[in-house]
């Protein structure tokens, strides 16, 4: 198992960074190892939302099966990975004072036997936590910006 944790300055407030982040059908948009994201059915937020997210890095590719199991407005989602990786990954807001927002990205990640199992996960930290500090400055970007999200 590997958990990885990362975290951005937003200078957005929660409300705008919770938009943007609520919209699971655009995280390929800012999610460099996404390529693609479908729904599985009509629900698109909120518990129980199902959808498959097709990722690649490098020559590896996946697709796994993605469920919303936490999903509080403005504060936090929480996926389970159903697929060759499972875990957690969590999304976490936290307000300023100065109308600015930190986001937080914290994943739990348990790689297969032919992705090297826990070897596996060792050797590729350092690799996701380059791809994921990238997706959260395209993150930034587009939510300071205001092309990712709803209004994007």
């Amino acid at each position: 198992m590997s958990t990885i944790e990362l975290s951005v300055r937003l200078d957005v407030d929660v409300e705008t960074a919770w938009a943007a982040l609520a919209d699971v059908g655009s995280h390929h948009e800012w999610m460099e190892d996404a390529v693609a994201i479908r729904f599985d059915g009509d629900q698109r937020e909120g518990p129980g939302t199902v959808f498959f997210a097709d990722t690649r890095i490098g020559p590896l590719r996946t697709t796994d099966r993605m469920v919303v199991t936490k999903w509080v407005e403005n504060q936090a989602m929480s996926v389970r990975h159903e697929g060759a990786v499972t875990g957690e990954g969590t999304f976490s807001l936290e307000p300023h004072a100065d109308g600015g927002t930190t986001m937080r990205w914290r994943e739990r990640l348990e790689f297969p036997w032919y992705f090297g199992g826990p070897v596996g996960a060792v050797l590729a930290r350092p690799i996701l936590r380059f791809v994921w500090r990238r997706n959260l400055a395209n993150f930034r970007l587009g939510v300071e910006r205001g092309s990712i999200g709803p209004a994007g």
